[in-house]
């Protein structure tokens, strides 16, 4: 696994060649919106905090077009990873250790590369000009704990951007219910519907073929 920032360089990469792509693939440059859950919530999140960063922006091709992105929807990403085990209890992952999933994708323990880990949290680019953020995430999860999410949203609330976080209830990772055949609330179809509805908002309906 290449070590960050190499992943965020390529999802930057990959907006950047779609709108130099744009009218080839009917898409249109300023209304883009991403969406990811789990590692990929938090390279959803960081695109959406981090447009215009040059150390996140790397060298690859088409530089001449803009990463940003207008609409973002995080599922349970990482956001802080020096706190991802606040709040630790037993049989929780524990973050905070040098083969964690966290100290990898830096390329390094994180709490013996604090500033590194630092860069790689969407929480430390927040700026007004931040498109909308949905965040979901279940209460219960014992992965990515909820108070990730909760920063992300406090975080852009006080710069004023557009942002909305939704618990559900009785939800571990990936919404698996908990405990085993408990009821998640909102639903996996309310989910979808609501993180449709989201993008349809800001971005607009997708054009018929």
């Amino acid at each position: 696994m290449a070590a960050f920032p190499a992943g965020v360089h390529d999802c930057k990469a990959a907006i950047r060649w779609l709108r130099a792509n744009a009218d080839q693939y009917g898409v249109d440059p300023g209304r883009i919106g991403v969406h990811g859950s789990s590692a990929g919530g938090h390279l959803a999140a960081l695109l959406g905090t981090s447009g215009g960063d040059a150390y996140l922006e790397g060298d690859g091709p088409n530089a001449e077009f803009s990463s940003a992105v207008q609409a973002v929807v995080d599922h349970f990403g990482p956001t802080d990873f020096l706190r991802m085990d606040d709040f630790l209890q037993p049989g929780w992952m524990v973050h905070l250790r040098p083969d964690s999933p966290e100290s990898k994708w830096i390329g390094g323990f994180i709490a013996e590369n604090a500033e590194k880990a630092r860069l790689a949290n969407p929480i430390a680019y927040v700026d007004p000009a931040d498109p909308p953020i949905l965040i979901v995430h279940g209460d219960k999860d014992s992965t990515v704990i909820f108070n990730q999410s909760e920063l992300l949203f406090k975080a852009l609330s006080k710069a004023g951007v557009q942002t909305k976080l939704v618990k559900v209830s009785n939800a571990g990772h990936g919404y698996r219910p908990v405990p085993e055949g408990a009821e998640i609330s909102p639903s996996r179809e309310e989910i979808a519907a609501m993180e449709a509805g989201w993008f349809e908002s800001l971005l607009g309906r997708p054009k018929a073929k």
